[in-house]
């Protein structure tokens, strides 16, 4: 496992916030931290080719990056690719009121994923709670004139003055990029949405709240299909609720859904329209001597993926990132601990509702590495051959170009190294939950509170 090259790093708006910060002392401090709290990144997606970069904030705003490819031979030459900036930025969600049940539905961005490219535009579908909104991209460098029934300004002439005809044309002028919504897919949701996932036939995409799950055709807003129905007659009978969804990258009938007692159902829409059972169950039988009051809690799965291949499952629940085969239910086939050492600590972790965070893991594009999130900027990876696990930082000092990243270490006993961090010197409001990957190249986007850092390796940069 090579170490990262860290070739980018934006922070949402920075200077409007020190601004903010050094001239508004005697304001509400409230109106500091609602302001803040507006720009923390809350999804992070590469689309298909890996040219574009989708993030989105609890302020409803969706940031694309592109990357850019003019100054290709300098970066060769420096082991590098070419750098991601800002391409396009657009407000997807606004706060809206839920009148019927009294509540405040949050403009945060749950989900973004980016729709297979069928010509010169790019397609997105974004998510907050309750709305799902499919967005075009696109650029215009030409503008059309030689209007034969308007002016230059765009007013309508006087068709008593028309005295010919001509053929307009197309003139070069400054590139635009042009977002616009296309579909709204509204009304399809009780609860939270958690998850969206594109179909592999291009056509469909399922979404998943708490309770259900619902498959919707890219075409139609108005009504969408309930594939998957958890909630029991009697709410006082629920015992689990559903955290992600995932169709299969090849198969367009198979799905996966996790759920808050760590089990995985894989369903197969070929068996029945309504998937409420399931082709395979995935779960791990729990050690009854390990069990505590929080078991419960940290082995709820907070994120599901299929790896590239479609033969393996890869699932992150608080302590552990997990491997599953699809042929083999009774286990996964690899677990990897990611902070271990927080075991001791669950009381107090419980107590400042840290225990709840939802942390992603990611596959890269061969599915031999995997990732995942942790606390004080820290992210772990893995090497899947070997076994073995590295822990990395997501921090400004390591934003500068052609900085190598550091491996960090905790320390919980025995010799300590220099460098070493102590269990109770881990900042916890410093943490990494969203994160991509490439899906061709070793290039990684870290979200880590209002920072977007994005890293790749130069190593094998050079090599290619």
């Amino acid at each position: 496992m090579h170490l990262i090259l860290c070739i980018c790093i934006y922070t949402y708006f920075c200077m409007c916030v020190c601004f903010f910060f050094f001239f508004t002392e005697k304001m509400n401090t409230n109106l500091f931290l609602s302001f803040f709290v507006a720009d923390v990144i809350s999804t992070v997606e590469f689309n298909q080719t890996g040219d574009l970069l989708a993030t989105g904030d609890k302020g409803g705003r969706v940031v694309i990056f592109h990357r850019e490819t003019e100054s290709k031979s300098e970066s060769e030459e420096l082991g590098e690719s070419g750098e991601y900036n800002v391409y396009s930025t657009f407000q997807s969600h606004e706060p809206d009121f839920d009148y019927l049940k009294s509540l405040e539905i949050e403009e945060k961005i749950n989900k973004i994923r980016w729709l297979p490219q069928q010509n010169a535009a790019h397609f997105l579908l974004s998510t907050n709670d309750k709305t799902i909104k499919l967005w075009k991209v696109s650029e215009r460098d030409k503008r059309p004139e030689g209007y034969n029934l308007k002016d230059e300004e765009g007013r309508i002439k006087d068709i008593s003055t028309v005295t010919s005809l001509q053929v307009p044309v197309l003139k070069p002028t400054d590139l635009m990029v042009e977002v616009r919504p296309r579909r709204i897919f509204a009304n399809g949701h009780t609860y939270h949405v958690n998850s969206i996932s594109v179909n592999s036939d291009g056509e469909t995409y399922l979404s998943a709240d708490d309770l259900r799950i619902n498959m919707w055709h890219l075409d139609i807003t108005d009504r969408s299909f309930n594939i998957v129905d958890i909630k029991p007659a009697n709410m006082e009978d629920l015992t689990e609720v559903i955290t992600a969804a995932e169709f299969h990258p090849q198969h367009c009938h198979l799905f996966v859904y996790s759920s808050s007692k760590g089990t995985l159902r894989l369903c197969d829409m070929r068996e029945s329209a309504l998937c409420d059972k399931h082709s395979k169950i995935f779960e791990e039988p729990e050690d009854p001597g390990n069990r505590s009051f929080f078991s419960e809690i940290i082995s709820s799965v907070s994120d599901v993926k299929f790896s590239h291949s479609g033969r393996y499952l890869l699932t992150r629940d608080y302590l552990t990132v997990k491997v599953w085969d699809l042929n083999m239910e009774k286990g996964p086939v690899e677990t990897y601990q990611v902070h271990e050492y927080l075991r001791g600590k669950l009381c107090s972790l419980y107590e400042n509702d840290c225990i709840f965070d939802k942390f992603e893991c990611v596959w890269n594009s061969t599915d031999s590495v995997i990732m995942t999130g942790a606390y004080n900027s820290f992210f772990r990876m893995f090497d899947r051959e070997t076994g073995r696990g590295v822990t990395l930082e997501a921090w400004r000092e390591s934003s500068k170009p052609r900085a190598v990243l550091r491996t960090r270490r905790v320390y919980t006993g025995g010799r300590r190294r220099r460098g070493d961090v102590g269990v109770d010197s881990l900042d916890f409001s410093k943490k990494i939950l969203h994160m991509a990957w490439h899906p061709a190249e070793n290039i990684i986007a870290i979200a880590a509170t209002n920072n977007l850092y994005i890293f790749q390796d130069r190593v094998n940069a050079e090599n290619q």
